[in-house]
């Protein structure tokens, strides 16, 4: 099975962008594959607890309903800490299974997994 760490950067400006990459995570997980969901820019706010509940893309499963799902098979969910800074986030506003991590974070995980996809 590969590795894959699947990166989004779009919030709730832009809803189907935002929940392409929680798609994304989930069916790779259930296909087997090990997952990091790596939320950045504008996505961290996806991140902070309540949101997901009111984003919905087109024609797209609710986020509220792809997050429990994420939480329920615990995908890993790493919010860029400097982009949660920008935006008044602490660990204490983020879901269940969620963490703040750091740039190096992420470029050893790319450095170390077979795939990147990016939303």
């Amino acid at each position: 099975m590969a590795q894959f760490i699947i990166s989004g950067s779009h919030g709730t400006d832009n809803p189907t962008m935002a929940t392409l990459p929680f798609i994304a995570a989930k069916v790779a997980h259930e296909e087997g594959h090990e997952v990091v969901l790596w939320l950045w820019n504008e996505a961290v706010i996806l991140g902070r607890t309540g949101v997901a509940q009111h984003v919905t893309g087109v024609n797209l499963t609710p986020l509220g309903d792809l997050m429990l799902a994420i939480e329920a098979l615990k995908i890993p969910v790493w919010v860029c800490g400097a982009c949660a800074v920008a935006r008044g986030i602490t660990e204490k506003d983020l879901i269940t299974g969620s963490t703040i991590k750091g740039m190096p974070d992420y470029i050893r995980t790319v450095a170390a997994f077979e795939k990147s996809i990016s939303f």
